[in-house]
């Protein structure tokens, strides 16, 4: 059981849902075909599903709107939606494709992963090697330290929601499933109580509970892994929760004693019954059981929000034009949970995030920067100069690059910035989007040599693309020496 609770229920047979994602949407069948069913759920069906245009795999999951019997069944789906789009673009995370919606059913188009479940993989090995083990709780707990670090509680994690990209040995795990997630304030209560018994922490049974709760699933996937059995058993649900409650670890049956010391310390510390106690994400991620190699990282693990803003720093003047258009022109879908942490930030409502507030708010979801290089994110991110972040700023510099790089995106702001339908972008066109965009006084001329290969004096749309996908921001010649100046630069991630 997924809920635990009864929600407040309107009539039987009588659905919530006359529009669930709030807008018009294109006809799914008229963009995919559907094929064989891949999964089961409480709301929804997952099918196999090809892009009639690509031939491309993904796979979609339909949600009946006659089940969704309550207000709070509705904003689940939405919710969910919403998180899809703000976590969208992490390597170990399944992309959202495209949300789409009929009479009927709301659909969730998706990227494919056909090697299976982490669980089915588990019950045919029995257990893992330690090396395996520690391999697969990284990237688990590399997940979840990049949900907490965007605002985001998982509140279901277990291996049937860890599925691989396909069926070789070292196939990719992604995370799906976040019909329980939510967004989360730091130091915000949780009350209800939802997950999976196996998997649910003691203190979400007691009603008072926070991100802590996803490290504890992570903890019992972990001892599954290296046993193949879970850690808290019984033959009823309330028999699994009196054991959850105890809070017993069994060491003492095969294969523990062959398990070493260093990883039964982790899992101790991750089934701490204590939350204040328990290890962060970012606290796991670093325990010596789970580096690499037994190596420590050179670096502290950036939190998503600060990575984002130093690919942004990096970012010639042309791509933050771009971006910015880009941002404005998004779906409220696609950006709540940007809008969310905005928010979170902005701790005196005044709609823009000044450089004490964005110290703290990088404090808050787990960034540990000197304050000269929360000044530089700051410069980078404060387009117009004007000493804060506005919220449309706020958006351009935390766009995730999977948003920013698609090709509907891409043209869209390249359409937006040649007002004269030439093809190519101008100076005169390229100095209106800076007036247009509060963006500030840039030297129009040095942003088109940037990007300019052929010397011709303009951008075309190949050279627009070709910056927008640079991984390196797209700095051309004559910005390389300058753009990069900042110590931050030397670390900068790729994605």
């Amino acid at each position: 059981m997924r809920r635990y609770e009864e929600a407040a229920k309107v009539m039987p047979g009588q659905s919530m849902a006359a529009s669930v994602l709030q807008r018009q949407t294109e006809n799914l069948w008229d963009l995919y075909s559907l094929g064989r069913k891949l999964g089961q759920g409480q709301f929804g069906t997952t099918y196999l599903c090809v892009q009639l245009s690509t031939k491309k795999e993904f796979a979609c999951k339909s949600i009946a709107k006659r089940k969704l019997i309550s207000k709070e069944d509705v904003e689940d789906v939405r919710r969910e939606l919403h998180i899809m789009h703000h976590l969208s673009g992490h390597p170990n995370i399944v992309t959202i494709e495209g949300a789409y919606e009929d009479a009927s059913s709301v659909h969730l188009v998706m990227e494919l992963c056909a090697g299976g479940e982490l669980f089915d993989r588990i019950i045919q090995r029995g257990h893992y090697s330690e090396a395996k083990a520690a391999q697969l709780t990284r990237t688990i707990v590399g997940v979840v330290e990049a949900c907490h670090s965007l605002g985001v509680m998982h509140r279901d994690l277990k291996p049937e929601n860890f599925l691989f990209s396909n069926h070789t040995e070292d196939a990719a795990l992604k995370t799906t499933d976040f019909g329980l997630s939510v967004f989360f304030k730091p130091g915000e209560v949780f009350t209800d109580v939802v997950g999976s018994p196996y998997y649910v922490a003691p203190e979400v049974l007691k009603r008072h509970y926070g991100p802590e709760a996803d490290v504890w699933s992570a903890g019992v996937i972990l001892y599954i892994l290296l046993s193949g059995v879970p850690p808290f058993w019984a033959e009823t649900e309330q028999g699994i929760f009196d054991q959850v409650m105890k809070g017993e670890l069994d060491f003492v049956s095969d294969p523990w004693p062959k398990i070493s010391e260093s990883a039964k310390d982790l899992i101790c510390k991750m089934l701490n019954p204590n939350p204040a106690r328990r290890l962060t994400a970012h606290q796991v991620l670093c325990h010596p059981w789970i580096r690499e190699e037994g190596v420590a990282p050179d670096m502290p693990i950036d939190s998503a929000v600060q990575s984002r803003l130093k690919q942004f720093s990096a970012m010639n003047r042309l791509k933050k034009i771009a971006i910015r258009v880009i941002a404005e022109s998004l779906s409220e879908e696609e950006i709540v949970g940007l809008k969310e942490m905005f928010k979170m930030m902005d701790t005196d409502s005044s709609g823009s995030i000044s450089f004490e507030e964005l110290k703290e708010g990088l404090r808050k979801v787990g960034s540990n920067l000197r304050e000269e290089d929360v000044r530089q994110l700051m410069d980078a991110a404060d387009v117009d100069h004007n000493g804060t972040i506005d919220y449309g700023e706020f958006l351009a510099a935390t766009l995730n690059l999977n948003k920013i790089e698609r090709e509907e995106n891409v043209f869209a702001a390249f359409s937006y910035l040649d007002k004269d339908k030439s093809g190519y972008l101008t100076t005169d066109e390229l100095q209106q989007a800076c007036i247009d965009l509060h963006m500030g006084d840039m030297c129009v001329e040095d942003m088109i040599r940037e990007v300019d290969q052929d010397n011709d004096g303009r951008i075309d749309y190949n050279e627009f693309v070709t910056m927008m996908r640079k991984g390196n921001g797209g700095i051309g010649r004559s910005s390389l020496r300058n753009s990069l100046s900042w110590s931050l630069s030397d670390h900068l991630m790729a994605g």
